[in-house]
């Protein structure tokens, strides 16, 4: 990292939220035990209800709540790191792992793009992409989750750009993009001060594009940063990608969002949808 950076360089708040999956989130610890940078501090918001002990560090804080959603999780550990001081932030899932130069590169690019949100670039963790057995296996592991984002207002959708696609160069270039996933978002405490914490109002899904989508409209930039690089292990909080959990919590945070930002022909058909779905499970 250049000398310059580093000599001005604040603590890092990287914050994330464990919920009954211990293994996964302890997987998710060991990854910061090699770092090349100890410039750092874990906060992990707990909500499981029966409470294990997580890997003892200095480099970790543990904040226990109740069980009120992803956003819910990350309010309450960036206003823990908020009141100590950091002005530098990382929201981050459990259930992804990384390289032992993640803190440099997160904290560089966060320095160089102030009042910025940022995302990086998110690969499936092997054996964890949605269509199983569609790649070879010498691809594992370099099969895009996550290279930028795009929202459909025509239908209230977000779409990740290159997803299940396999790494090719155009994902390697540095971007604007329309929203940044919370499995991996980047921001310093100017951010904060413009658009104020998540919505909490969310359970699981949406939280991160209505983030974006508040920041952009107080002139925040969205970037998109391939040098920070990490693997997902999809949807572990919610049993898996596609199960019923998955798009049940999908659906209502889609219609929230719908509802609050998209244009009225639209609000009206995902009204109508979702009316129709719960008289279909009826």
């Amino acid at each position: 990292m250049n000398k310059k950076i580093s000599k001005f360089l604040k603590k890092l708040a990287i914050v994330t939220v464990n919920f009954e999956n211990y293994k996964v989130t302890e997987e998710f610890l060991d990854c910061f035990k090699s770092q090349t940078s100890d410039n750092f501090k874990i906060f992990v918001a707990d909500f499981s209800t029966q409470k294990k002990n997580l890997s003892s560090s200095r480099y970790l804080e543990v904040i226990n709540g109740e069980n009120r959603g992803y956003a819910y999780g990350v309010n309450l550990g960036l206003h823990e790191a908020v009141k100590q001081g950091f002005d530098k932030f990382c929201v981050i899932n459990n259930d992804t792992y990384l390289k032992s130069d993640f803190v440099d590169r997160v904290v560089e690019s966060v320095i160089h793009h102030s009042s910025s949100i940022i995302g990086g670039k998110i690969y499936y963790a092997p054996g964890y992409e949605y269509h199983k057995g569609r790649h070879q296996q010498k691809d594992l592991g370099k099969v895009i989750w996550y290279a930028g984002g795009e929202i459909d207002w025509d239908n209230a959708l977000i779409k990740h750009r290159g997803v299940d696609e396999i790494n090719r160069r155009e994902f390697d270039k540095f971007e604007k993009t329309e929203f940044i996933t919370g499995c991996l978002m980047l921001f310093d405490k100017r951010v904060i001060e413009k658009v104020g914490f998540w919505d909490d109002g969310y359970f699981l899904y949406y939280e991160d594009v209505d983030y974006c989508i508040r920041a952009t409209k107080k002139g925040i930039k969205l970037y998109y940063d391939p040098s920070i690089v990490i693997w997902h292990k999809n949807a572990q909080s919610t049993g898996g990608s596609g199960s019923k959990l998955h798009q049940k919590y999908q659906q209502r945070s889609r219609l929230k969002f719908g509802l609050k930002y998209a244009p009225l022909k639209t609000k009206f058909h995902l009204v109508k949808n979702f009316l129709f779905a719960k008289l279909k499970i009826k």
